[in-house]
């Protein structure tokens, strides 16, 4: 599952939806912030993405993700913290139940997003890059984390 806190970027918003369709996440929860997945720009980025993938809006944000926690998913927020473990160690732990929490543009996740997550996971950079665009960052957390043998499509 993907967890989107503050997306504004519709464009952004419809690459996320698209890596999520096209890697197997089986839903996308949305902040209150976010922008709107059926604005004609995010559809359209999404291919269509945005009617394949079930998706809701979170009425509290970050408060809600205690719900998740009580159905059993591990909380894992990409963010650039000190203690912060790489996407390969997090994804080998193959978690059955697993959201995936991505922020913002610019500023990242909330620090209430932060403190609901269970592990905060990053993608090793490169070349003196600090980090990749939320859409980029999702859709390799998604490759890495998906299941490795998933169900047969008709």
């Amino acid at each position: 599952m993907a967890v989107l806190e503050d997306i504004g970027d519709h464009t952004n918003l419809g690459a996320v939806f698209r890596s999520a369709a096209a890697l197997g996440i089986d839903a996308v929860l949305l902040s209150p912030g976010c922008a709107d997945p059926l604005y004609r720009r995010a559809i359209r980025v999404s291919m269509g993405g945005v009617f394949q993938v079930p998706w809701a809006r979170l009425p509290e944000g970050p408060l809600d993700l205690g719900l998740l926690r009580d159905l059993g998913f591990m909380i894992g927020a990409l963010a650039l913290t000190p203690d912060a473990v790489g996407i390969e160690e997090f994804a080998a732990q193959r978690q059955v139940r697993l959201a995936l929490l991505l922020g913002t543009e610019g500023n990242g996740l909330s620090d209430a997003a932060l403190a609901a997550a269970d592990t905060a996971v990053r993608i090793p950079m490169y070349g003196g890059v600090d980090s990749l665009n939320v859409a980029a960052a999702a859709a390799v957390a998604f490759w890495e984390c998906r299941d490795r043998q998933p169900a047969q499509r008709a």
